[in-house]
């Protein structure tokens, strides 16, 4: 109400403005009372005729509202008519459509449940791969020390047999 009451009386001296130059008050050489009075008068009627006018366009304004709200009801009328429309059209393009939903659900659970096994399939084959490398590099691993222990030993015989026949000449070297 308080931003009511600063463009009421902006309305009202731009309503004395325009009283003043339209030749209403015209006569300023007249008593101070008489004027005041006359101030006072042109005040409430300029008042009155603002009070009109907010009455005129709140009433408006109801008359929009109702109207809005009648058509709103309306259009949710039609809406709810549209959508049983629908309804009725889709039932009609296709019989198998029950079928078919119920399909295509079902497509829809099993690709859910084929994402989780995908990736635990490819985390295997990642885990068989990374064990199956571990394996061949152990077999690897093992056929050089098995090739080294074969040569170790080969090398070992070969110095025994060397050892031995050394001591056997020195066997039979001694008279």
């Amino acid at each position: 109400m308080t931003t009511q009451k600063p463009i009421l009386e902006q309305q009202m001296s731009q309503m004395q403005i325009k009283l003043k130059s339209s030749g209403i008050i015209s006569n300023y050489n007249e008593s101070p009372l008489l004027r005041d009075e006359k101030d006072e008068e042109i005040s409430r009627s300029a008042l009155a005729m603002f009070r009109a006018k907010e009455e005129e366009i709140e009433k408006k304004k109801m008359e929009v509202r109702d109207k809005v709200h009648a058509h709103l009801g309306r259009v949710e009328e039609a809406t709810k008519r549209l959508a049983e429309i629908r309804e009725e059209l889709e039932a009609l393009t296709d019989p198998m459509r029950k079928e078919v939903s119920m399909v295509r659900k079902r497509i829809d659970t099993v690709n859910r449940e084929l994402k989780p096994l995908g990736l635990s399939c490819q985390k295997k084959e990642r885990e068989y791969k990374e064990a199956l490398e571990a394996f061949n590099d152990k077999n690897k691993e093992k056929a050089q020390l098995v090739s080294k222990l074969v040569e170790l030993v080969g090398e070992s015989e070969k110095l025994r047999m060397k050892k031995l026949e050394e001591l056997s000449r020195n066997i039979e070297a001694l008279p």
